[in-house]
């Protein structure tokens, strides 16, 4: 298992290659264990689906400092996959973003992403969010690049100025966190091809799409998105809305009928899905220290 820095030095390098990094959500460990086996550059802890799979609310300032880190860790040090981590307002006031900054850091985040909203937040693709004057988001941006100890430590500042006071009030913001210190941009929900294609324009800095199955912003393919300027595209949503499709189906199929035999969803290999899940350290273990118990179908047998 590669170290927490190794995994953020190596994160640095995937964005200096130039490629599009595409960083699929992950909201819990099951998740997680699925992206990080299939070599993704970069994993990306949703705020959202963290609040949904672990509080069951939804995604408007319910989660604690306290919750998300305790995420970020048990993630974090359950795969080899670099981990990009939503940590909404920063939970507060300047003093606030030097804790959660050392608290994401400690639990082996590669990247840490704030956003300019006021507390309590909201999903950045629902209407009524606010955001708080610039000169306050300048200083978590400064406070957080201060409080890291590993310079590799990415930090992702994002405004949700868009919707409410428009493009040129998102740009301008985007601007001003650029001079303060983030490493990559994430101007959230613009709601055309061309709204990216102007942000596209407007730095060199590194920028995030942030990929929305149904809401405010288009979904382009990754080639387009990368000649428009984009250098990271995270699907915060899509794993969950995979998971909720199936689990509809499957359930309802088990409501209806009793049984698991007539579903049409495919199911995950159980034998497959134990070794994923580290079953197969769990069972060589045992097999050295001879703990294995027999099989009882076995022993019937001799």
């Amino acid at each position: 298992m590669p170290t927490a820095g190794e995994k953020r030095a190596a994160l640095r390098r995937a964005f200096a290659s130039g490629e599009l990094v595409v960083a699929p959500g992950v909201f819990d460990m099951i998740s997680a264990k699925i992206a990080d086996a299939m070599g993704f550059q970069s994993l990306y802890m949703t705020g959202y689906g963290i609040s949904a799979s672990y509080l069951g609310l939804p995604d408007a300032g319910f989660a604690t400092l306290t919750d998300m880190a305790a995420c970020v860790r048990r993630i974090a040090e359950g795969t080899e996959t670099p981990l990009i981590a939503d940590a909404d307002t920063g939970y507060g006031g300047a003093l606030n973003v030097h804790h959660t900054m050392r608290s994401y850091e400690a639990a082996g985040a590669a990247g840490l992403q704030i956003e300019d909203q006021e507390f309590p937040k909201k999903c950045g693709h629902t209407l009524g969010r606010r955001v708080i004057p610039l000169e306050d988001m300048v200083t978590k941006i400064q406070v957080a690049a201060d409080s890291r100890s590993d310079p590799n430590m990415m930090i992702v500042a994002r405004t949700d100025a868009r919707t409410t006071h428009g493009l040129d009030e998102a740009l301008r913001r985007a601007e001003a966190f650029e001079k303060a210190g983030a490493d990559i941009l994430f101007v959230e929900s613009p709601e055309s091809e061309d709204e990216m294609e102007r942000i596209g324009q407007s730095t060199d800095l590194p920028l995030l799409a942030n990929i929305v199955e149904g809401g405010r912003t288009p979904v382009l393919p990754a080639e387009r998105l990368r000649e428009i300027g984009y250098r990271i595209a995270i699907y915060p949503a899509t794993g969950f809305l995979a998971v909720g499709a199936a689990l509809t189906s499957v359930y309802g199929t088990l409501k209806k009928t009793g049984s698991s035999r007539d579903t049409k969803t495919p199911l995950f290999d159980f034998q497959a899905f134990n070794r994923m899940i580290g079953f197969q350290q769990v069972w060589d273990f045992d097999e050295k220290w001879g703990v294995t118990e027999q099989d009882p179908a076995n022993k019937a047998a001799e």
